[in-house]
């Protein structure tokens, strides 16, 4: 079997080509809601070729967090590849994984697929953190593969933006490690409170979650993922496991379950 599997973020969409559950081939491009159904379909069709992929293909599984362009991915699949099986995780679609919330509807389909994944391939209880530009999403599921919940968290390259945009006296600045914590000037100032900030974040909500589940931190399994991940991972110690295909696993598990 050769999966398609497309992960549509608010910022990139992240595409990967799975033979059984090896990723082969990979992209990442920009979420463009101004892009057609016949767009997509000459991208994707584009790097299919580049891949060798293209003629192979037997299934295509989809998550998206923008409606807009999840509709014309619909409309690409009936009329682009009407012969391939597809599936898009969405509400209703067999997952596997218990939602303990208070409106299970309104959990990103990314962030459910995040959790099936760590349950399967690593273990749980674990806590997902998600490294996306637009958010960095904590996920966090109980032994049993349970999904009780989570945080959000304004991303790293929107809050570099943002800073960009709004401070005066600032301006935008390469996502790079600063020499030091204690910067000697404006750029690495803003490296270093966004790097080490994030890092420091990201230990203090992973040690609360931990405090609440009620478990020894060494029983619980802290995975990174997203394509931010590795600018931070090395200053945070809490890290067990980085996977940075989880999403993807992830679209490949439902699909297994729905077809």
């Amino acid at each position: 079997m050769t999966l398609l599997a497309a992960d549509i973020g608010n910022s990139d969409t992240v595409l990967g080509l799975l033979d059984g559950d090896e990723v082969v081939a990979h992209w990442r491009v920009a979420t463009d809601d101004r892009r057609t159904s016949d767009e997509w379909a000459v991208l994707l069709r584009g790097l299919l070729a580049d891949a060798g992929g293209a003629a192979e293909l037997t299934g295509i599984a989809v998550c998206s967090t923008v409606p807009a362009v999840l509709h014309e991915w619909r409309d690409m699949l009936a009329r682009h590849f009407a012969g391939v099986r597809s599936v898009v995780v969405e509400p209703g679609v067999r997952t596997g994984v218990p939602v303990l919330t208070d409106n299970p509807r309104e959990v990103g389909a990314d962030r459910i697929l995040n959790a099936l994944a760590a349950a399967r391939l690593h273990g749980g209880p674990a806590i997902v953190v998600d490294f996306g530009g637009t958010a960095t999403t904590f996920d966090v599921v109980t032994a049993q593969g349970q999904y009780v919940g989570g945080a959000i968290a304004p991303g790293i390259e929107i809050s570099l933006e943002a800073l960009g945009k709004r401070g005066a006296q600032l301006r935008k600045v390469e996502l790079a490690r600063p020499r030091s914590v204690i910067a000697k000037n404006t750029v690495e100032a803003l490296q270093s409170g966004m790097l080490f900030g994030v890092a420091a974040q990201v230990e203090g909500l992973v040690a609360r979650m931990i405090a609440e589940l009620g478990v020894a931190r060494g029983e619980v399994r802290v995975i990174s993922t997203g394509h931010l991940a590795p600018l931070v991972c090395d200053e945070v110690d809490c890290f067990t496991h980085h996977d940075p295909w989880l999403t993807l696993q992830g679209l490949r598990l439902v699909f297994e379950r729905n077809t």
